[in-house]
């Protein structure tokens, strides 16, 4: 079922569930880009990467015709300089051109050191930065920047939170590098579980990972409070470097000969990462992974070991793979989140008090308070409209204990409990 139909069909389901009390959704994306800029700074100290090799006016030019041919929300970018002039630069010189002028860029910090950092840039008309906060690590900060949507109905409280973190993780092969990485992302998990918030956030940059049983991405997709993991949009577990079964993940090199200060031997890692939270990826709190939208631009699973532009590359305009070609040896990865602009499911407030027990993992709990006797009908429906499970009680007034089974897997429900008089609750319900 396509995302338009499924949305439709809930918004049609919410309105037979609590008519009167449910505001028909409004819908609207944001684009995220991840990009490995590879030392957008005067000072990269790497001998063979200078104003000659790296110029920054050529990159500019490279950036600009990237940026408007994907036109992100947000970019969120490694190897930028780490001082604020080089973020104003790229700004005003790549993205607010041509006629824009709406697009902003996070804080810079650079506590860990180093003459390269991280930074976003985002379109204001649709998001505005609330915070940002740093990780320090042995090798550069971590960075997450929160940012609310600029909904309609804000001033009705409907806000919509997500945060978006950014590394550039400990490069090398090696137990000695991957201990370095699983340090720095333990640093990040522990942050995001300390704050007692899980909800809509991401992680994305350069994180330098080999395979999928490498400690780092087993500390990011296997956290022990799976209300804090993080998820792969594409899934693919494996040994990444240098195997052709993986050429369509690739992101580094878009380079196949030694060229000044690009890394050479062709497209055959998967260096670059766009990971989202298990909020985002079941679509528990109005933002939700657009499916099949994640990729690495100009990757058509066609480069193993070769260059982004040999052989010819149909997936993208020449000049778009030139500027890739010509900008960085990484390439960006793309991945769109669909953003339920008003609340999917309006909790109504009756006589009957429901609360149910978040997340769920393999008994619906919930506890039910009426002020009198009466039978009760509790219907459980998937996120498509689908009735899974229809239970009726006949209970007296005050307090009960409900419990179900819950066979049905990891995702969002519905709950709709109806008294016989026309009373009701509908709330949601996530699985993880």
């Amino acid at each position: 079922m396509s995302t338009r139909i499924h949305r439709i069909c809930i918004s049609f389901l919410l309105v037979f569930l609590s008519a009167g009390t449910i505001c028909l959704q409004a819908h609207d994306t944001i684009r995220l880009m991840q990009y490995n800029l590879m030392y957008y700074t005067n000072s990269s100290g790497v001998s063979d990467c200078n104003s000659m090799t790296n110029n920054l006016n050529n990159k500019d030019a490279h950036i600009k015709t990237i940026f408007q041919y994907v036109q992100p929300t947000v970019l969120c970018v490694c190897e930028i300089g780490s001082q604020t002039q080089y973020a104003d630069r790229l700004l005003n010189n790549a993205i607010n051109v041509d006629g824009v002028d709406y697009y902003r860029r996070g804080p810079l910090t650079s506590q860990s050191g180093g003459t390269i950092a991280n930074m976003i840039f985002y379109d204001s008309r649709k998001l505005t930065l609330y915070k940002s906060t740093n990780i320090t690590t042995a090798y550069r900060d971590i960075n997450g920047y929160t940012f609310y949507y600029n909904a309609d109905n804000l001033a009705d409280g409907d806000t919509i939170f997500s945060t978006f973190w950014i590394a550039h993780l400990k490069a090398g092969s090696g137990s000695t590098n991957e201990q370095y990485r699983l340090t720095q992302t333990q640093k990040l998990m522990n942050r995001i579980a300390n704050s007692g918030l899980p909800g809509n956030y991401t992680f994305s940059g350069d994180f330098n990972i080999y395979s999928s049983d490498e400690p780092a991405y087993q500390e990011l997709t296997e956290y022990s409070n799976s209300l804090y993991r993080f998820y792969d949009p594409v899934n693919s577990p494996g040994y990444w470097h240098n195997n052709g079964q993986f050429a369509s993940l690739h992101t580094q090199s878009t380079h196949s000969q030694d060229a000044d200060c690009f890394s050479s031997g062709g497209l055959d890692d998967r260096f670059d990462f766009i990971l989202v939270s298990p909020y985002i990826y079941y679509g528990s709190d109005r933002i939700h992974l657009v499916d099949g939208s994640y990729h690495a631009l100009g990757q058509d699973g066609m480069r193993f070991n070769g260059s982004i532009l040999s052989p010819v590359n149909n997936s993208i305009p020449n000049s778009v793979a030139t500027a890739l070609y010509q900008q960085s040896d990484h390439l960006p990865v793309i991945v769109d989140l669909a953003i339920d602009a008003h609340v999917s499911v309006r909790e109504t407030k009756t006589d009957l008090f429901v609360r149910v027990t978040n997340p769920i993992r393999e008994v619906l709990e919930m506890e039910l308070q009426s002020v009198e006797a009466g039978r009760y009908t509790i219907s459980l429906f998937s996120m498509d409209g689908r009735t899974l499970a229809t239970y009726q009680e006949d209970l007296d007034a005050g307090v009960h204990k409900l419990r179900y089974s819950f066979p049905y897997g990891k995702g969002a429900y519905i709950t709709h409990i109806q008294r016989e008089n026309g009373q009701k609750s509908v709330k949601k319900l996530i699985c993880f």
